[in-house]
């Protein structure tokens, strides 16, 4: 007979592990005891050594559905074991060094007892097990017991501690588990306070009536795992309409929750893949490709639902997520077409997470609120995602996916601890230790007050949860950035480290992160393409193809640079950017007289011209950016795609990309691939856009569609890109290709690049665990500092 100690870290706490190590156990003769502390989950346990190695092979094979195990270690154990059976022990508190397990959608198991009316959670909006239910959402400390989550504010009841007790239960050890008797309720209120009765509907309860409200064209906030939720019809344009009035979210396109597949699929096609994710416990929002604006019903309805324009405008894609609540599962058992579940905010503000904020916040917009009395701890917006070649591309990480560790890949050991700020826009921020980094949840973008407020106590509470001292804070090397800036007040009053890290090194650095690229391997040939980053040379940049490892990186080729005139202004006017490239290509003059009768050149006329000239010339609020984003956008502009105004960053090429003829896309024709030249000076490749806007010009003129001049703009720019980068890999005999940046989250333009290069035997990365634009910035700033300051 031997004793050994195991020690199991990754997500093992809060997801049925040890009622799995105790089965386990007990199928294998063994005696012991297993508990949980800060490290994760610790076993001992006394047995023949044959027995010992069965039970630690069957505990990978069978480790429960959320769990992951990130590393087992067996070691002697020379105490002593005072039991002669195998028991769950009472956790012990230790240095935090185990992962809290994402929120996970409700099981099949809990779905099917939450509409039986012989089960004692029947109708009960809260229902969960091991297997299912919030966990981030919820939680304060470690170790994941129910004293240290919201849940502590309900005593169980005597059912619910006898399931949870029970080691036989899927419930045991369920942390917030509850029934209609001892655990938190939900109710319906109005919004402009009057009191709800219950003749004004046909209902089995508050919940059943939010369904009834929904179909009668109402605004419904609804409080759910990670934060309000604002629904409506969206087979309804008129109510559609006034959401977007009241939210002041006019044009980006809104979420959709459908009761089941049946009813997702009346609306878009979804491949395995796709399926794989809207059923997993993950549940995230997925991009599906539209089959139409909808189709009748079979058997259901004599009316034809369907989607509202201005659910999605102009766009070939819906997104959407199936119910991952009880309470959403109950809202939409009536429920036969999609409902918009859009985050329950003011526009560019946090999610409202509490019952009074959201009233006061909310209450202009909603006309009811469905609330409940658990504590939303952690606000946790929806993950979106979609499936690029069958290959899942992260767009947002969040509910479901957050905080999951992402292992380190090999060499990043004995690092120091680090905290990676993140950037402005789509922040994370990122906690790197021993062999693993922890990425926050989606926390927006920080220019506005109240995201930045939220930010700040988002950081905190990890900082806290997590008992992470960082010995280095990593930031991003533009000055103006609040993240950066709040990254140095840390370092200043903790007296410790602070390392400046390259935009869009951090990017290719996050890709080489999570396709596991060990630290000491030859660099890779990044490219990335975004709106923009703040270079080394002090200029911005935003469409680099940089030599890069993890510690270092040469700039070798790049965009031709071109003036943002007005600054900001660029991002949101992508007129602007159209006449900076005509002026930057020395093509206005010309035009005027060869192209004057074209649709865009009668716009630009009538803009201050001389000014903008004069902006450009003394390079006033016009800084020169080698932005790909930012000619995206100047193409869409020059062919009548959102002109003269966007109402969020990337709107016009998004609204290009949905326009691509797919039929030009396939046929290989140079003369249907615009053409872009380079130069090289000062040691550096460009590429220059000029030929590609003459030929534009002259399609315009002979009133090509937009669709074909979308489709041969994407192809020309994905053709300029491959030339580039066989060029560059000849030169510097690089066998690795990293694609990274925003701009690289068109599926089109991935294809197009990838495609091509894989053929020439390149290895191409690309992202799927984290996003590709700046959602994944403070994974790359992490490992970068790791890799500079290790020990």
């Amino acid at each position: 007979m031997v004793i050994e100690e195991i020690r199991v870290r990754g997500t093992v706490q809060g997801v049925g592990f040890r009622p799995t190590v105790y089965r386990l156990a007990k199928a294998c003769g063994l005696v012991g005891e297993v508990c949980n502390d800060g490290q994760g989950v610790l076993i001992r346990v006394s047995g023949s050594e044959e027995a010992i190695s069965e039970f630690v092979a069957k505990l990978q094979i069978e480790c429960p559905p959320l769990a992951k195990i990130n590393e087992l270690i067996r070691t002697p154990y020379t105490g002593e074991l005072n039991v002669d059976n195998f028991v769950i022990s009472t956790s012990v508190n230790s240095a935090i060094q185990t992962e809290v397990a994402p929120d996970a959608a409700t099981c099949p198991q809990c779905q099917k007892e939450i509409f039986d009316p012989f089960s004692r959670f029947y109708r009960y909006p809260f229902t969960n097990c091991t297997h299912c239910g919030p966990r981030l959402s919820i939680i304060r400390a470690i170790p994941y017991d129910r004293c240290n989550t919201s849940m502590s504010a309900f005593t169980m009841c005597s059912e619910c501690a006898k399931e949870y007790y029970d080691i036989g239960n899927r419930r045991f050890h369920a942390q917030p588990v509850a029934c209609h008797a001892c655990g938190a309720s939900a109710w319906l209120e109005r919004a402009d306070g009057k009191a709800v009765t219950a003749s004004m509907f046909s209902m089995l309860d508050d919940v059943d009536a939010a369904c009834t409200l929904l179909q009668k064209g109402k605004i419904v906030a609804i409080k759910g795992l990670g934060g309000f939720h604002l629904a409506c019809d969206a087979t309804q344009e008129t109510v559609v309409q006034k959401l977007r009035q009241r939210k002041r979210r006019y044009h980006k396109p809104f979420a959709l929750m459908a009761r089941d597949m049946e009813v997702i699929e009346q609306y878009c096609i979804v491949n395995n893949k796709e399926k794989e994710l809207l059923t997993s416990s993950a549940a995230p929002i997925v991009l599906l490709q539209r089959k139409g604006l909808g189709i009748e019903t079979e058997n259901k309805c004599s009316l034809n639902f369907n989607i509202a324009v201005s659910v999605a405008p102009e766009q070939n894609q819906l997104g959407f997520m199936l119910p991952y609540t009880p309470l959403h599962h109950l809202i939409l058992r009536r429920m036969n077409r999609p409902i918009v579940l859009t985050s329950g905010n003011i526009a560019d503000e946090p999610q409202c997470i509490d019952n009074n904020e959201v009233k006061e916040k909310l209450g202009t917009i909603a006309d009811y609120f469905i609330l409940h009395n658990r504590e939303i701890i952690n606000r946790v917006d929806d993950s979106v995602v979609r499936v690029v070649d069958e290959k899942v591309q992260t767009i947002r990480r969040a509910r479901g996916y957050a905080p999951t560790a992402i292992s380190l890949p090999p060499g990043f050991e004995n690092v120091p601890l680090i905290l990676a700020m993140g950037s402005e826009l789509k922040n994370t921020f990122c906690l790197l230790r021993e062999k693993a980094v922890i990425l926050s949840q989606h926390l927006g973008d920080l220019e506005n007050a109240v995201a930045f407020h939220a930010y700040k106590e988002t950081l905190n509470l990890y900082l806290n949860l997590f008992k992470h001292e960082p010995e280095i804070i990593a930031i991003d090397k533009h000055p103006e950035y609040l993240s950066s800036k709040l990254g140095k007040e840390i370092t200043n009053i903790n007296k410790i480290k602070i390392n400046s890290i390259q935009h869009h090194h951090a990017h290719i650095a996050a890709c080489m992160a999570e396709n596991n690229i060990p630290l000491d391997s030859p660099p890779v040939l990044g490219i990335a393409l975004d709106g923009l980053g703040y270079g080394e040379d002090g200029k911005l940049w935003g469409g680099e193809f940089l030599l890069a490892d993890y510690r270092k990186f040469t700039r070798l080729a790049t965009f031709k640079s071109v003036a943002m005139i007005g600054g900001e202004q660029a991002i949101y006017q992508p007129w602007r950017n159209t006449y900076a490239q005509l002026i930057a290509a020395n093509l206005w003059d010309n035009c005027q007289q060869q192209y004057a009768d074209l649709e865009i050149f009668q716009f630009l006329k009538n803009k201050p011209l001389k000014l903008l000239n004069q902006l450009i010339e003394k390079k006033i609020n016009s800084p020169p950016a080698s932005s790909v984003g930012r000619l995206f956008d100047a193409v869409a502009a020059a062919i009548g795609i959102y002109r003269d105004e966007c109402s969020y960053e990337g709107q016009a090429a998004i609204a290009m990309e949905a326009l691509v003829d797919i039929n030009i896309l396939n046929n290989n024709k140079e003369t249907l691939i615009y053409p872009f030249e380079f130069s090289f000076s000062d040691s550096i490749y460009c590429i220059d856009p000029r030929p590609m806007w003459q030929a534009l010009l002259h399609d315009l003129q002979q009133q090509i569609p937009q669709a074909f001049i979308a489709a041969k703009f994407h192809k020309g720019l994905a053709n300029a890109i491959v030339e580039m980068v066989k060029r560059l890999c000849q030169e510097n005999l690089i066998y690795q290709v990293a694609l990274t940046g925003g701009v690289f989250q068109n599926c089109i333009l991935l294809e197009q690049v990838t495609k091509p290069l894989q053929t020439l035997g390149i290895e191409v990365l690309t992202h799927s665990l984290v996003p590709a634009n700046d959602g994944g910035l403070s994974l790359g700033q992490a490992v970068i500092t790791a890799a500079q300051f290790r020990r």
